[in-house]
This record gives structure tokens, C-alpha cells and sequence, in this order.
């Protein structure tokens, strides 16, 4: 019994169902009406989208477990140890930064608009750094490292990334005067949100969302972004609204001609927790090692993956220069 009910309790936490039902048998749903309670009732859609999903592929004949096996492992291995991390990390980063806010935003309708315009800014700092810094990419590749696409990707992440993101993108929205209250809202959101662009597809052939391409960031262009095509690589780092995309020139639309190919530029055992959770660390750690020089090891850490000390780069911009000069079509990119 003690297994059944550990069970139920692992399955109520996975589909954010616990505080619901907590509401539910209280009778009070007045936790509604705070962005807390508001994130408790949202959050169960993403695992109800994923549980359609993988009903679908069944169905369809065409799940395979491998798609799904690691991002499960990935999830139990985080299960509390990132969550708490980030949630010290933000109240950390409110507490601190607060006061130094040359304006401070109220919990209003107008201010909301503001406020995720500047978490979108928050948000493609962190997701750009994350590739273009190599130790931070060693935090965010283990969410790049699948070779397909589906909801359970949206658990795929190395613990520490939250903390790290979190840190990032709440120091610049408090600074920037966001009010705590909204910013969660926000964060509620755009989790919500983040998530389901990682829709397979099983539920969303098309993921370009017919009209709203043209508006917001969708599951189609967050399929291009999890791509290792040269001409998709390090681009639409925003999760909503694509603005910063544009005004920085990392938009890519989905090309027709261009089919996507999932994962990382690495060879990747799909199979192996080690090599997807810790694969570019320890890639990391041989080239630290085998680099002349204390220069050379510490470039290797703040340097975009691919960079050399023998000046034989493999970066992105270097790749897509490459491809561009064969006399591929690959969008500008800056």
C-alpha cells in the first residue's frame, strides 16, 4: 500500500493536480485569484496534452519509447531538487534588486503589457547566453539533446538551468520595476506557454498556428530553434512574443524546403542519462584539459560551443558562414 499510495502521490505531483483538489475539498477557490493559484490551475494542461499525445502516437502506431524514456528520467531526476533551487533564487534576486527599480509597476492590466515585453528581453538574454557561452550551454543542451520533438521534451532540463534562468531573467524584469505579483503571473504564463510549443506532432502536424506565425513565437518556430540545421541553428531564442527575435535578427521561419532534423551537432547516445544530462560537460572538461595555457581553459568556458584554441572553429555563425559560401541558402544571421 505504501508503494500504491507513493505512486498516486508521484502521479497527482507530475499532473499538478494536488492543488486543485486541495481547493476542491476545501471548497475555497478563492486561491484563484492570485497568480499562485492561478499557476495551480493552469498547470495541469501540459500533462493532459501530454498524456493525449502519447494516446494519439498508440493509436497511430507511431510512439516509440525512446522518445519519451529519457525525458521521464530526466523529470524523476529533478523531481524537487531544481524546483526549490529556483524558487531561493527568485526570492533571492527580488529581495536584493528591488529597491535599486527606478519605477516600480502595479498589478494593472496596462502593466502587464510592459512587464512581458521586458520578461521576453529577460528571456532571450538567458536562452541567447545559454547558447553562445559554453558553460552555459553545457546547463541547456541536455534540453536540445532529443532527436524528436514532443511535450515530454519541455522536462528535459539540467537541474541547474532553472536557477540559472531564473536568476537571469528576474534580476532584469525587477530592475526594470516589474512588480513581484505580475512577474509571477507572468512566469505562469509563459511556462504554460513554453511548454506547449514543444506540442508534437501527434497533436499539431502543422505547427504554424495559421495566422498567428506572423504574431507570436509558435510550436513551428520552436521546432526550428531545437533544430541542428545550419540555417535553424541559434534562432528564435524568445517563447511568445517574437520581438527581440526580430529587432536582434535571430527570427527563422519554418522552411518548407528545409525539413528539420532534431538534437545537438554531437553525436548523441539517446539511450545513455549520463551522456545527455553530463555529454557536454565532460566534452567540456577534454578540451579544459588538453588547452595550453590558463588563457585557453578559461576561453574554453566563456567562448560559443564549437570554438577552438587552434582556431579550427565549429560555431554556429562559423557553420552557417560555411554553408552560406557553398552556396546553400542560409538566412542572414547575425
Amino acid at each position: 500500500m505504501d508503494i500504491l499510495n507513493t505512486l498516486y502521490d508521484e502521479l497527482l505531483g507530475f499532473t499538478g493536480l494536488n492543488p486543485l483538489l486541495e481547493m476542491y475539498h476545501k471548497g475555497d477557490y478563492s486561491p484563484l485569484s492570485t497568480p499562485q493559484g492561478l499557476l495551480s490551475a493552469i498547470s495541469p494542461v501540459i500533462p493532459f496534452l501530454l498524456f493525449i499525445e502519447i494516446i494519439r502516437a498508440l493509436v497511430y502506431k507511431r510512439f516509440r519509447i525512446e522518445d519519451y524514456r529519457m525525458p521521464f528520467f530526466v523529470f524523476i531526476a529533478n523531481r524537487s531538487i531544481s524546483r526549490f533551487i529556483s524558487i531561493a533564487a527568485v526570492a533571492f534576486c527580488i529581495s536584493l534588486l528591488e529597491k535599486y527599480a527606478p519605477f516600480h509597476s502595479t498589478f494593472k492590466w496596462y502593466w502587464l503589457i510592459y512587464g512581458y515585453i521586458v520578461w521576453e528581453l529577460a528571456h532571450f538574454v538567458y536562452h541567447y547566453l545559454g547558447h553562445k557561452v559554453r558553460l552555459f550551454w553545457c546547463l541547456h543542451s541536455t534540453h536540445h539533446a532529443p532527436q524528436s520533438m514532443n511535450l515530454s521534451v519541455t522536462y528535459m532540463h539540467f537541474f541547474l538551468e532553472a536557477p540559472y534562468a531564473d536568476v537571469i531573467r528576474t534580476s532584469i524584469c525587477i530592475v526594470a520595476g516589474v512588480n513581484p505579483p505580475l512577474l509571477f503571473l507572468i512566469m505562469a504564463i509563459d511556462g504554460t506557454w513554453g511548454a506547449f510549443i514543444h506540442v508534437g506532432e501527434n497533436i499539431m502536424r502543422d505547427g504554424r498556428m495559421g495566422f498567428l506565425q506572423k504574431i507570436i513565437l509558435t510550436p513551428s518556430h520552436h521546432r526550428v530553434h531545437h533544430a541542428r540545421n545550419p540555417l535553424y541553428m541559434d534562432t528564435n531564442f524568445c517563447n511568445l512574443l517574437n520581438i527581440w527575435d526580430r529587432v536582434f535578427s535571430t527570427y527563422q521561419d519554418e522552411k518548407p524546403s528545409e525539413k528539420i532534423e532534431y538534437g545537438i551537432t554531437r553525436p548523441v547516445n539517446t539511450r545513455s542519462f549520463l551522456d545527455m544530462y553530463f555529454g557536454e560537460f565532460y566534452c567540456l572538461f577534454k578540451d579544459v584539459a588538453k588547452a595550453p595555457g590558463l588563457k585557453n581553459k578559461f576561453l574554453y568556458l566563456w567562448m560559443p560551443p564549437g570554438w577552438s584554441h587552434t582556431g579550427d572553429h565549429k560555431t554556429a555563425r562559423v557553420i552557417k558562414s560555411e554553408k552560406r559560401a557553398s552556396g546553400e541558402n542560409i538566412a542572414r544571421f547575425s
